[in-house]
């Protein structure tokens, strides 16, 4: 069983470590890269402990766009930077 859920707005994207991440109770961050997200994954790790979080977000809006398809211009959403007011 999953620490908790989380919705992907609310994680925060770390140029450093080239993924999500969102504070674990341990100190240390949760993480899930793109790649994970592109392949369905919804699991993020935390390095330090073994607690972990599901991902709540939608796989298209990660999805790359098809091989060969030089007519589409699609590409996966870039990462947010969450910036609290």
């Amino acid at each position: 069983m999953s620490y908790d859920e989380v919705e992907i707005e609310d994680m925060e994207w770390s140029e450093e470590l080239q993924a999500y991440t969102y504070s674990c109770p341990c100190g240390d961050l949760f993480q899930i890269t793109l790649e994970e997200l592109r392949a369905g994954e919804d699991i993020a790790r935390c390095p330090s402990c073994s607690l972990f979080i599901t991902v709540i977000y939608n796989p298209e809006d990660f999805a790359e766009p098809p091989a060969g398809d030089s007519n589409q211009q699609q590409q996966p959403l870039p990462p947010r930077e969450v910036t609290v007011a």
